[in-house]
């Protein structure tokens, strides 16, 4: 018998991923896109009469609704789920679900919202300065100066010109900062035990049934008129804004970003984060007729910059990893 020897080509880990890399990133960006939709559809409801504490349980009701069955099939698939991983989904709900949205409205009805978005907006050079505290071990450079050119993006996009301070603003802006830092690192943790569409599904289940739970006891108020909003110059009925807040926003954003952020780890995906910004004045320009300024636009090239010079490093980074063997040979008879 004659015995010839084929060489298969396979995927190596690192051209694999390189692929999961590429696929997190484009992720998370959708992710950003769609999270960024929310404040200029949202914001004319507020205006109309409708309560923080009704849009928000409709908002985080609907969207996990939408994903929950990602949960049924993660407890048919293991039992103990919810035992399991019941502290990392009660952390997402009450952090990165509701807190993160409570904490910055608290602080936009204290202060201009420019300062607050700011503000939130430092979570990618907390969770920096978190790593380089936790391991001892300064980031590179390029990081650095990622961080540095990002935030100085930031600062042109969100003007904050003739912004006087507010202590318990700061603070409320501050926790909502946290609590963006709580979503990029509890969402790292998700994988095959911890499926990421569960996690964002029973993190927004969570969020709900305890915003439910305040305006039930009056703490939140509760508002929902039926209203007629204006978006884009047309007149269109209360459901139309929150549906899209709800079902589109709200689920994409969550769904796509846990699954981001697995990929491309907690750093890079909250840079690429602030991207959230500049598509919220897309959206805002479109939709409300709210014009950046040109600054604006100088400003989200900075912020543009600053993700790249992180993610130039993160590249760095991976192809300095040790390299897998290219072709596997087997036997053929």
């Amino acid at each position: 018998m004659t015995v010839s020897t084929a060489c298969l080509p396979v995927i190596t880990p690192v051209a694999a991923s390189a692929r999961l890399r590429t696929t997190g990133l484009l992720m998370a960006v959708a992710s950003a896109l769609a999270f960024s939709s929310s404040g200029p559809f949202i914001k004319p409801l507020l205006e109309s009469g409708w309560s923080l504490g009704a849009a928000l349980l409709v908002r985080m009701g609907v969207a996990g609704l939408i994903l929950s069955p990602a949960v049924f099939l993660a407890i048919r698939r293991n039992p103990r789920f919810l035992r399991r991983h019941w502290r990392l989904i009660l952390g997402f709900g009450l952090m990165p679900v509701l807190g993160c949205q409570l904490f910055f409205f608290s602080a936009m009805q204290r202060m201009p919202v420019a300062v607050a978005l700011l503000i939130q907006y430092l979570a990618p050079v907390m969770l920096v300065g978190f790593v380089w505290l936790r391991t001892r071990k300064a980031p590179s450079g390029l990081v650095l100066w990622g961080s540095a050119v990002a935030v100085t993006g930031l600062v042109l996009v969100v003007d904050i010109s003739g912004a006087s301070f507010d202590l318990l603003g700061t603070l409320f802006a501050l926790a909502a900062a946290v609590c963006v830092c709580a979503y990029f690192v509890i969402s790292e943790r998700a994988g095959d035990d911890l499926p990421p569409l569960a996690l964002a599904a029973s993190g927004l289940l969570v969020g709900a049934a305890i915003m439910a739970v305040l305006c039930l006891t009056g703490a939140m108020p509760f508002e929902a008129p039926q209203v007629t909003v204006e978006l884009a110059g047309v007149a269109v009925p209360w459901f139309v804004p929150l549906l899209w807040v709800a079902g589109i926003a709200t689920t994409l954003g969550y769904a796509l970003g846990v699954m981001a952020v697995p990929r491309i780890g907690s750093r890079v995906a909250s840079f690429v984060g602030l991207s959230e910004v500049l598509f919220a004045l897309g959206f805002a320009w479109v939709f409300l007729a709210e014009v950046p300024a040109p600054i604006q636009f100088a400003g989200g090239a900075l912020i543009l910059a600053g993700v790249i010079l992180v993610k130039v490093d993160d590249l760095r980074r991976a192809l300095a990893a040790p390299a897998a063997p290219v072709a596997a040979s087997v036997t053929m008879p």
